[in-house]
């Protein structure tokens, strides 16, 4: 079975991910810039309030054998300081159903189950 691990971090915490996926063998990322806000609502400054957070959203997709070490590893990069703190992100994972490569329409999810047999 294969996972979607789904990560919405801070931007500037973005290429730490990254490069923590890539040192530990999950290259495989998609990164889009997001906005939004968590439960802290947004931020004010002064009179002024910022209701969507600039964020960096990262989607992997990995074997679910991988799902929990790929969980811990984006944790401990994305995390702020030790304790971390309120808008390091949330971490959202789903089982996908199908995974197809465009170019040889090969089914990967097929290919990744007889791999495990």
């Amino acid at each position: 079975m294969m996972i979607m691990v789904r990560a919405i971090v801070r931007p500037e915490k973005a290429d730490d991910v990254l490069a923590a996926l890539m040192d530990n063998g999950f290259p495989a990322v998609t990164k889009y810039s997001v906005a939004g806000r968590g439960k802290q609502r947004g931020i004010k400054i002064g009179e002024v309030t910022y209701d969507e957070i600039p964020k960096t959203m990262l989607m992997s997709v990995v074997n679910a054998a991988d799902k929990d070490f790929v969980i811990t590893t984006i944790m401990n990069a994305a995390r702020s300081g030790t304790k971390g703190a309120f808008g390091d992100g949330k971490i959202f994972v789903s089982e996908v159903e199908d995974v197809y490569t465009i170019s040889s329409g090969v089914n990967d999810t097929a290919a990744a189950s007889e791999e495990a047999a």
